[in-house]
């Protein structure tokens, strides 16, 4: 459909395509100028800075850089985009009939084909104006790539990012490593990792939901207190349980979050499998930890993802309800984390593997590069039932983020996702050429 349009107007070298219905405002000097930069860097595709009329204000909202990795259906182009005529030629190319009748029309399709070899620019001016339609809070827009009701959407945006990572040699194979987990000495077999910082409104909760596990196996609890000054502390040291190990670092360590799973992955204390608890979270049921370790002993996997439901601080469900992320599957789901933005929660590692990698030291994002470095290499497993309550509320980190910080969320882990993309396609090469 979308291709359709485009070809029926290719008199000129370039095209002005709307990726959205919003009403759009030009600048005088639009066209001109994005000409110019598309015509002096040969870009493909050229996009640029907006603003947003937000009722009777109007606030600018920047774009981000196109990375190799930036292979998410949802990156942000704006409301319109320049495209080089030729490149949509031959991109388009024997362009399958379906992909003219997706959701969106071919576009990502199109501009996933695009990418390939050649330049894409975004133009860092505001050369125009858009009504703002969407006035939720950035924590209220996170979750609508799982929404039940974008299903189709996603199945065929799977389809198509597979078929590209097929034509860049980017598609890993379908089978992956078994582990072996019965190898190492741990002084328990599982242990809860709380990372916290100031949630001394939720970190008792969070706690006191691990700690009432019931397994047939040895646990415990390790939180990480990384420099609490709203009472947080105080309450650790309050809860009198063997099971629970505090681990206090000097700030001097400048630790983020990821730095914090480090800590507690190489203390002395952790077990075979480390568990994510977040400080403003709890587990439903006591009978969580026995499910996931379950789960890896009879899948012999690397790491277990969970699912959740979305709750208020209280408890009561809230839209969109079940998170379970049903669009992993055991054959394709390592290549589709390429596309969306999060893996799942709760996650669960074979801690020898995750000790041989570690996460990066970021507040953001740490979880995501850890879970794509293991699929590369090992087998994940789901578990489809909640196990985890996420509650939503107004002190979370991500409730309400500035357009400048959900761009540089977004910016890191496209970066994330070059990387990985660059290092499963020399895999791949190096393969081959070992075969041969």
């Amino acid at each position: 459909m979308l291709r359709e349009e485009i070809c029926n107007n290719l008199l000129e070298q370039f095209i002005i395509v709307q990726l959205d219905d919003k009403k759009i405002t030009f600048d005088a000097n639009y066209q001109l100028r994005m000409e110019e930069i598309a015509s002096d860097s040969d870009a493909s595709i050229t996009y640029c800075h907006y603003r947003e009329k937000d009722r009777d204000r109007v606030c600018l909202h920047p774009v981000i850089d196109y990375q190799f990795g930036s292979v998410r259906n949802d990156f942000d182009f704006g409301s319109v985009v320049m495209l080089n005529a030729a490149d949509v030629l031959a991109a388009s190319e024997n362009f399958p009939d379906e992909d003219n009748q997706m959701v969106d029309g071919g576009w990502y399709a199109l501009r996933l084909r695009m990418s390939i070899g050649n330049t894409i620019a975004a133009l860092p001016e505001y050369l125009y104006t858009v009504e703002k339609v969407d006035f939720r809070k950035s924590g209220e827009k996170q979750h609508d790539y799982v929404d039940p009701r974008n299903s189709l959407y996603q199945e065929q945006m799977e389809r198509v990012f597979t078929e590209f990572l097929n034509d860049i040699d980017g598609l890993l194979p379908m089978t992956k490593s078994r582990v072996n987990l019965r190898t190492g000495d741990f002084p328990v077999e599982a242990s809860v990792i709380i990372p916290v910082r100031n949630r001394v409104k939720t970190i008792k909760d969070a706690v006191e939901s691990a700690l009432s596990q019931t397994p047939d196996f040895t646990f415990n609890v390790i939180v990480v207190d990384n420099g609490s000054t709203d009472g947080t502390s105080e309450i650790l040291q309050s809860i009198d349980d063997p099971r629970l190990i505090i681990i206090t670092p000097d700030q001097s360590e400048h630790l983020g979050i990821g730095g914090c799973w480090n800590k507690a992955i190489l203390s002395r204390h952790c077990g075979r499998f480390a568990v994510q608890l977040d400080s403003d979270d709890i587990y439903p049921n006591e009978k969580v930890l026995t499910k996931i370790v379950e789960k890896f002993y009879s899948d012999r996997c690397g790491m277990v993802v969970g699912s959740y439901m979305m709750t208020d601080i209280d408890l009561n469900p809230i839209p969109p309800g079940l998170i379970d992320h049903r669009e992993w599957t055991d054959m394709n789901g390592a290549n589709n984390a390429l596309r969306i933005n999060g893996f799942g929660a709760p996650r669960a590692f074979f801690t020898p593997i995750v000790r041989s990698i570690l996460f990066p030291n970021v507040s953001y994002g740490e979880d995501y590069a850890m879970a794509l470095r293991i699929s590369r290499e090992y087998a994940v497993s789901r578990i489809y039932d909640p196990i985890y309550y996420c509650r939503r509320w107004s002190g979370n980190s991500d409730a309400d983020l500035s357009v400048e910080k959900v761009n540089s969320h977004n910016e890191y882990k496209d970066f994330i996702r070059s990387v990985e993309l660059i290092a499963r396609i020399r895999a791949n090469v190096n393969e081959r050429e070992e075969d041969e």
